[in-house]
């Protein structure tokens, strides 16, 4: 039976993550959790040289040993596997499962319980795409041409967007004429004006 995801973004500040695996796969995996807030522990036979440095820095809690059962423990919220032996991983999985933790084996869509989606990042914004692992090759070529359509002005422009919105809220204007303005904030023209303004006060012709 197929199931269709809910897609979401999720807090992850303060919460317990686990990372089982430091090594090519385990370290991209490591990075994209970094500035999320989340109290990152890894567990690895081996780490790489970024892994260590992040924990000489005391972004994450690194452990260079065999994982074990226990480590499941102590409200983990979520955990990332990302280690060389099928056999380990899986084991990992069940584990998790059996204590109603969310786990991600990388490349291993039947053991996941959440993908690792595509980004477009810009600022605030983030687009992100996913095809439920079936694809993940389509989900980069999709990032790829996002990309291009929304390029870096629009990280000034979410900023400047949501400073606006705030006031706006905030003054003692009618709801119905705060919903127009807001409205025509987020439209294409308002965009454009915000990036000729922006080139214009940096000297530039080529923000666009």
């Amino acid at each position: 039976m197929n199931v269709t995801l809910f897609p979401m973004f999720v807090k992850l500040e303060g919460r317990q993550v686990l990372v089982v695996g430091a090594g090519r796969v385990g370290e991209p995996k490591i990075r994209g959790l970094l500035p999320t807030g989340a109290k990152i522990r890894v567990v690895a036979r081996a780490a790489s040289e970024a892994a260590r440095e992040w924990a000489r820095n005391g972004e994450i809690s690194l452990e260079e040993r065999d994982f074990v059962s226990s480590d499941l423990d102590n409200d983990v919220f979520l955990v990332v596997v990302a280690t060389a032996s099928r056999a380990l991983n899986e084991f990992i999985y069940h584990e998790a499962q059996s204590r109603r933790i969310l786990c991600n084996v990388v490349d291993v869509p039947e053991q996941c319980d959440f993908y690792y989606p595509a980004v477009v990042q810009r600022g605030e914004l983030q687009i992100a795409i996913s095809t439920s692992g079936r694809s993940p090759s389509l989900a980069q070529k999709i990032r790829q041409q996002l990309e291009q359509q929304f390029g870096p002005g629009y990280a000034h422009w979410v900023a400047e967007l949501g400073e606006t919105r705030r006031k706006i809220l905030a003054s003692s204007l009618n709801p119905e004429r705060k919903r127009d303005l807001l409205q025509s904030l987020a439209s294409a023209e308002a965009f454009e004006a915000s990036i000729a303004a922006e080139s214009k006060t940096n000297g530039r012709s080529d923000a666009i």
